[in-house]
């Protein structure tokens, strides 16, 4: 009789162990699923994809520009036929210049439309066959001279660079893509400015080309992987 009841306990206990691993398991796969799932959302979140049309084109670029202006953006350059064409009209004090869709990595400016003449010109020499320091040297005796209208003095480009051609469709930001600042003012200088010819700091503002048609600020905001 001890023995039959001894058997019964054992029998029950090991289905109890059984039915407790069961249960564990379940849970196991339960939060493996939901593991997954937020790794899903993580890639969904950072899905980028090539720039394969000028709506893309456009998109990615007006990142260039602050947001609260893309909208009323002038979008200009390069389609994806290698055409110069304007995109669309503007209805604010921004120009959007395109990325290049034929060079490597992405390159698109957002600047004020004063500097537009400055920004043509050196397009028009470029599309010439001029190396930078000839484009250099006549925009710099066409501004001396009065020809070349350098814009307002601290008119301001924005760069949106990268060395990725993808974008996320959904935020349009291009991958590991980053920001700089150009503040022209011609003919200005260390002196006269309080500036230095070289950037003291990753972040810090300096004058570049001091004393010339194409002096101007530049910043360049840290990355958001970097500290200073």
């Amino acid at each position: 009789m001890k023995q039959f009841l001894f058997a019964i306990i054992l029998i029950g206990t090991l289905m109890s162990c059984k039915n407790t691993g069961k249960n564990k398991n379940n849970q196991d796969d339960s939060a493996g699923s939901e593991i997954m799932e937020n790794k899903t959302v993580e890639q969904m979140a950072a899905n980028y994809v090539a720039i394969d049309s000028d709506e893309a084109l456009v998109a990615a670029s007006l990142m260039a520009a602050p947001a609260a202006s893309r909208d009323g953006c002038k979008v200009i350059g390069y389609n994806m036929a290698g055409e110069f064409v304007t995109f669309r009209e503007g209805a604010n004090e921004f120009i959007v210049l395109t990325d290049n869709p034929k060079l490597s990595g992405f390159n698109a400016a957002c600047y004020h439309k004063s500097l537009e003449p400055f920004m043509a010109r050196g397009r028009e020499l470029r599309a010439e066959g001029k190396t930078g320091p000839e484009i250099f040297d006549i925009r710099e005796e066409e501004a001396k001279s009065g020809k070349l209208d350098m814009g307002k003095p601290g008119a301001t480009l924005h760069i949106y660079y990268g060395e990725s051609d993808r974008y996320n469709p959904e935020t349009h930001e291009v991958e590991g893509a980053h920001y700089r600042y150009v503040v022209y003012l011609p003919f200005a200088t260390a002196e006269s400015t309080g500036l230095p010819e070289n950037p003291i700091g990753p972040n810090h503002p300096w004058i570049m080309n001091p004393g010339t048609h194409r002096a101007h600020i530049m910043i360049s905001p840290l990355h958001n992987d970097k500290k200073e």
